[in-house]
C-alpha cells in the first residue's frame, strides 16, 4: 500500500501546540509531524474510542512479547519481558532517571548541544551539569557534529552519576557508531556512573542504517544503563504521550521503578492501542515515512545550498530534524526572530546549549508543500537583509 504524505492536514483551529501560536507563522519548530499517523493506528483509536469506557487501563498482555521480538529483530537487542517499565513519555522517563540515581549536588553529564529537556531536568533537581560538547566542525557547506572522547572524559569527577545520551541525536541527526558508543560506555562502567540514554528516534534513520542501542553492546553495559524509547515520534503519536524504559539491571529496576511510585502515571488505554498497532502494523508505513523525510532533508539541503549558502546544516543520518548554523549571516537580533518576523518559525538553538545561539532547529515532517513554502518564506527574510 502506498500513502500520501504529500496530503495536507489543516491543524490551524484545532488543540494543535504547534500551528495555533501564530496563525502569521509556517511553524517548522515542533518536532511534532504533520502528517496522518498509519492507518493502524488510527483504526485501533477508533475502535478503542467506541468502547465508550475510559478507565485506568492495564497493559495490553501482548505489548511486552512485541517490543522484546522488536528489539531482537531491528537490533539483535536480547531483552526479557520484565525488563520493560512503561512510562508515559521520554521527559518523564529522563525525570524518573534523576528522581532514580541523582540527588542535589550530583554530577549530570551533558554533551550539548542536546535536546532542552534534559539540562532542564538538571536543574530542577538541583543538581550539576557537567559539559561534555560534541566535537563540531564545518566545511564549505555544511556544519558537522560527533562525540569527542576527550571532552567527555574530561567531564567527570567525583559527584557524576549520570551520564545523558540522545542517540540518534536531536538536533543534529547524528548517529554515533559503534566505537563511539563503546568508548562512551566504557567510560561510563569504569565510573560506576548511569548511562540515561534518550533514544526515541531510533526508527527514524534517513540513510538506510541500523540504530544499535547502547545498552545492546555487552552485558556489562547493559547493566550500566537506562534506554528510553517510544513509537511517539516514529509513528507520529507523540500527543499520546507514550514510552517504556528498558533497564537490564534489576537493582536499577527496581529504584526507576520506586522513583515512579506515586509521581509518574502509566500510559492511558489510548497509547496502550496505539503502541501495539503501530508495532504490530506500522512498519510498512515506517519505511515510507522514511523515504518521505529524506527526500524532503535532500530537497531542503538542495534548495538552502542554492538560495541561502551562507547557512550551513547538518546533514541528519536519522531523526526528521534539521540543524541549521546562521553564525554567517551576523545578525542584530536572534536568529528565530529574524525568520518568524518573516513568516517561518524554527526552533531557537540557545536552549540546546553548546554555543548554539546561533543556530535554529527546522523540522522536516511535513507534506513538500509546507517545506517549500517555509523555506521560501526563509529566502524572503534573506533577501530583505
Amino acid at each position: 500500500m502506498n500513502y500520501d504524505f504529500d496530503r495536507v492536514i489543516d491543524r490551524r483551529g484545532g488543540d494543535s501546540l504547534k500551528w495555533n501560536i501564530d496563525v502569521n507563522q509556517i511553524p517548522m519548530w515542533y518536532a511534532d509531524a504533520d502528517v496522518a499517523s498509519p492507518p493502524a493506528v488510527i483504526a485501533a483509536l477508533v475502535v478503542r474510542a467506541a468502547h465508550g469506557v475510559y478507565g485506568y487501563a492495564q497493559e495490553p498482555a501482548a505489548l511486552r512479547k512485541i517490543i522484546v521480538e522488536r528489539m531482537f529483530r531491528l537490533y539483535g537487542w536480547h531483552i526479557l519481558p520484565e525488563d520493560i517499565v512503561p512510562v508515559p513519555g521520554i521527559i518523564p522517563g529522563f525525570n524518573l532517571a534523576s528522581r532514580a540515581f541523582g540527588a542535589p549536588g550530583a554530577g549530570v553529564i551533558v554533551q550539548a548541544p542536546t535536546f532542552y529537556p534534559i539540562s532542564r531536568d538538571v536543574d530542577l533537581y538541583d543538581m550539576i551539569a557537567q559539559h561534555a560538547p560534541l566535537r563540531r566542525f564545518v566545511d564549505a557547506l555544511h556544519v558537522h557534529f560527533a562525540y569527542d572522547p576527550i571532552a567527555f572524559e574530561a567531564a567527570f569527577d567525583d559527584r557524576s552519576k549520570i551520564a545523558t545520551l540522545c542517540h540518534p541525536h536531536n538536533p543534529t541527526g547524528h548517529v554515533f557508531g559503534r566505537d563511539e558508543l563503546l568508548h562512551m560506555a566504557q567510560t561510563c562502567v569504569d565510573r560506576k556512573v548511569v548511562i540515561c540514554s534518550d533514544e526515541i528516534h531510533c526508527d527514524i534513520r534517513l540513510d538506510g542504517g541500523v540504530h544499535i542501542p547502547i545498552a545492546s553492546l555487552s552485558e556489562t553495559i547493559a547493566h550500566q544503563c537506562v534506554t528510553l524509547m517510544s513509537p511517539s515520534k516514529a509513528f507520529n503519536i507523540p500527543g499520546l504521550v507514550v514510552g517504556f524504559a528498558i533497564i537490564q539491571n534489576p537493582e536499577l529496576r527496581e529504584r526507576y521503578v520506586r522513583a515512579q511510585s506515586g509521581m509518574i502515571p502509566h500510559p492511558s488505554a489510548f497509547s496502550y492501542a496505539a503502541t501495539l498497532a503501530a508495532y504490530e502494523s506500522g512498519d510498512d508505513w515506517l519505511v515510507q515515512a522514511n523515504a518521505y523525510y529524506a527526500a524532503n532533508r535532500d530537497y531542503a539541503l538542495a534548495y538552502l545550498r542554492q538560495h541561502i549558502p551562507q547557512l550551513r546544516c547538518t546533514i541528519p543520518a536519522a531523526t526528521y530534524l534539521l540543524w541549521i548554523d546562521a553564525r554567517e549571516l551576523r545578525l542584530s537580533c536572534s536568529v528565530r526572530d529574524f525568520f518568524a518576523r518573516n513568516g517561518v518559525a524554527l526552533g531557537d538553538g540557545t536552549p540546546f546549549g553548546g554555543e548554539s545561539e546561533d543556530f535554529v532547529r527546522m523540522t522536516l515532517a511535513c507534506p513538500r508543500s509546507v517545506l517549500a513554502q517555509a523555506l521560501d518564506a526563509m529566502r524572503s527574510a534573506f533577501a530583505s537583509l
